[in-house]
């Protein structure tokens, strides 16, 4: 039996309600499981490097990639209610006895590895991830604030990366393969 694929999508704090209307419709097309979290940057990483100046909240316990720490477009309550919608209606395509059944080599694969969360969230999903339960989170006291990043933020490239590339040392690539890299390599714009 092939292996089900499954989508995982990042959601942008700047995604406004057209983007995750087309986001849905898009993952509603798909025969794979899709689900999706938040752009969230975490200490050590090349995001935190470039957006932990941002953050609106420093309360570790939100670092979860379900709750937004970057300023978001739409109003944060508006911003869930939309993340929300879209993760209930990419679990609902699978949902009906119908539709469990054609997910049931999906399900049967992660039951096998002990992974219950999907089959568990397909029937709880809205009694638990709700936009209110979101939004309440980010009013609870905080009891252990993430530091922000030292300095102003640098868009350089070299200082995005937490370990400094080592060029060809310790890969097997020729030199033209190497230069190519570096003369495609994305740069980073201020």
């Amino acid at each position: 039996m092939p292996r089900a694929h499954r989508i995982n999508l990042i959601a942008d704090p700047e995604w406004d309600r057209e983007r995750f209307r087309i986001v849905r419709e898009w993952g509603v097309e798909l025969p794979e499981v899709v689900n999706i979290s938040i752009n969230t940057p975490y200490p050590g990483t090349e995001s935190w490097l470039s957006d932990g100046a941002r953050v609106t909240s420093r309360d570790y316990r939100l670092y979860d990639i379900q709750h937004a720490v970057l300023p978001t477009k739409l109003p944060l309550a508006e911003f869930y209610e939309e993340l929300v919608t879209t993760q209930q209606v990419f679990y609902r395509k699978h949902m009906g006895w119908r539709r469990l059944m054609r997910t049931a080599g999906v399900v049967a694969g992660q039951l096998a590895r002990g992974q219950t969360n999907f089959l568990g969230s397909l029937f709880n999903l809205e009694r638990v991830f709700r936009p209110e339960y979101l939004l309440a989170d980010h009013q609870k006291p905080i009891d252990y604030r993430i530091p922000l990043p030292e300095g102003e933020p640098s868009r350089h490239r070299s200082s995005l990366y937490v370990l400094a590339p080592r060029g060809r040392k310790g890969r097997a690539i020729d030199m033209a393969t190497e230069r190519f890299v570096d003369e495609t390599r994305m740069s980073v714009s201020p």
